[in-house]
């Protein structure tokens, strides 16, 4: 068994993520009282009570999405002890930056820092240029790049996440996301707004790198203790520095996650965990493993989930 675990970014948000952990563990009260401590707004009541337009502020969003991350990996990473050991990380957008810390590149107080610095400029950007984002359901990427590259008389508009094979989120400007999701639907696709209040990994938010970067540079990282692969490259890097880069320009890039995925299989990962709110990652396991392929895929955010897992973890 070759285990990878994953973490979600924005849009897996949901009111009362992390609770049960969090009013159960001392030592995941603990991390939610470190992200406390850095933020400078209720964390814990954003988390559980929401309400939900603050929470899905970035500013509030990231910080919110990451603690919980977090609180789930140290209920997983206390309750597997030294049975299961962890061949790779990965986190989709925003969860790179669990993925980080998972692998020891960062502080648990570095990270929260990290995250409540990125929501910020990001809230900033999409103040500055309004956008928004959509995920398109039903064509391939080379189809998609086609209809974004048609609409880009109407403004800004470029592929933001490459989920799936037949799941892609394009982000930009309102006017040319409209036009874009006329063309999708007339190809056949699903079009379905994203609940973000920024254009992520757009031009639009473009202005939020160079001060972003000078805030890493102060932040240290080290070297991975356990490979992590990263959405701008769908492979691994080691190199603290060359990270710090990667994360900078993260903003902006397209999330390459089918190709991530398939680094992955390559490598000969056969058990994914999603470590985290909901169970996005998961259900885009399905299709992007290929038919025939055997894997096994799982998804802890209580102590319901956690026990699922590990009971089925058992059995195989």
């Amino acid at each position: 068994m070759k285990v990878a675990v994953l973490f979600p970014g924005q849009g897996s948000q949901y009111l009362g993520m992390g609770r049960e952990f969090i009013e159960t563990d001392s030592d995941c009260a603990a991390i939610m009282e470190q992200a406390e401590a850095v933020c400078d707004f209720p964390l814990r009541k954003l988390c559980f009570e929401g309400p939900m337009e603050e929470l899905t502020r970035a500013v509030h969003l990231q910080p919110a999405i990451t603690v919980t991350n977090l609180v789930c990996w140290q209920a997983l990473r206390k309750a597997w002890g030294d049975t299961i050991t962890v061949s790779c990380f990965a986190g989709h957008s925003l969860g790179e930056y669990s993925a980080l810390c998972a692998a020891g590149v960062l502080s648990i107080e570095d990270t929260i820092r990290l995250v409540t610095r990125r929501g910020m400029l990001s809230d900033l950007e999409g103040q500055k240029h309004p956008g928004s984002m959509r995920a398109v359901v039903g064509l391939n990427i080379a189809e998609v790049e086609g209809i974004v590259a048609r609409c880009a008389e109407f403004g800004i508009v470029t592929v933001a996440n490459h989920n799936t094979e037949q799941q892609i989120v394009i982000s930009g400007e309102v006017a040319a996301l409209d036009a874009a999701s006329v063309l999708a639907t007339t190809a056949g696709a699903r079009v379905i707004p994203l609940a973000v209040s920024v254009a992520n990994h757009s031009p639009l938010v473009a202005g939020a790198v160079p001060p972003f970067a000078d805030f890493m540079s102060q932040v240290a990282f080290q070297c991975p203790s356990t490979p992590v692969y990263f959405n701008v490259l769908a492979a691994t890097e080691q190199d603290p520095a060359a990270i710090r880069e990667i994360m900078a320009r993260q903003i902006v890039s397209r999330v390459r996650w089918v190709e991530l995925m398939q680094s992955m299989l390559a490598q000969g990962v056969d058990t994914f965990v999603e470590v985290g709110p909901k169970a996005v990652l998961k259900g885009m396991m399905r299709k992007i493993v290929p038919k025939g392929q055997e894997y096994q895929a799982f998804q802890v955010d209580t102590p319901e989930s956690l026990a699922q897992c590990l009971q089925q973890l058992e059995l195989h």
